[in-house]
């Protein structure tokens, strides 16, 4: 399972955990129950867990994803995984996350994005529409230039015997990075809620519904129930 996001990016499910059963059988163990096939039963009882909050039953469900997206992208997304040491909320316990290192292995793809946003007039942090053709165009040559040299650059301290670990110090937040990150239900769902919302930045947006997609084709039923509780919106 592997979509293709932004120019260069993708979502890719390496791995999974546990099925929609999952999340019941973990319930119902503390009545000593299990089942073996999924009923309208079932999916009343997650509804409940949904929309009660009680979370702990979705932590059993993980997946594992490789990514591969713009630095800026992943600054963001990381800041779903530090609360592991830095706060007890449930939501953030429960990720394992290793990321390609530009020590080791020379940076060679970037994002280049397909329009320019206007910066929104109300909110200090978001974009709003989009520029003129004019100046989109000249926004482009602007930023090819910047990004010839950059290339140029890095590239020629690399053949100078400039150490990758150096030389890397000059690239711009729009280099792709690649990550392995293993997180549960719960967690990813968290991150959905967060990124996909319309004030997100767009590129993040992206990640965030093709995560929802790829967990709609391992989770269905949890999916749509999750979805109906917490008002998802394709």
């Amino acid at each position: 399972m592997n979509i293709e996001v932004l120019d260069k990016g993708f979502v890719e499910v390496i791995d999974s955990l546990g099925s929609d059963l999952t999340v019941v059988n973990s319930a119902r163990v503390s009545f000593g129950k299990r089942k073996t096939t999924y009923s309208d039963g079932d999916r009343k009882l997650v509804r409940f867990l949904a929309k009660n909050k009680h979370y702990s039953p979705f932590r059993h469900m993980m997946v594992q994803f490789h990514i591969k997206a713009p630095e800026f992208v992943m600054r963001q997304w990381y800041k779903h995984v530090v609360g592991i040491e830095t706060t007890n909320s449930s939501a953030t316990k429960d990720h394992a996350w290793n990321e390609i290192s530009g020590r080791y292995v020379p940076v060679k793809d970037f994002y280049m994005p397909e329009n320019w946003r206007k910066q929104s007039e109300d909110n200090k942090q978001a974009s709003e529409g989009v520029l003129s053709d004019v100046a989109a165009k000249d926004c482009s040559n602007i930023f090819e230039d910047f990004m010839n040299n950059a290339q140029n650059a890095y590239n020629n301290l690399l053949d100078k015997g400039v150490a990758k670990e150096q030389a890397r110090m000059i690239l711009p937040l729009n280099q792709y990075t690649e990550v392995y990150w293993t997180a549960s239900f719960q967690a990813i769902t968290n991150f959905i809620e967060l990124r996909a919302e319309r004030t997100a930045q767009w590129e993040i947006q992206q990640y965030a519904n093709t995560l929802k997609k790829l967990l709609h084709g391992i989770y269905p039923e949890t999916v749509k129930i999750w979805a109906e509780v917490h008002n998802w919106t394709d």
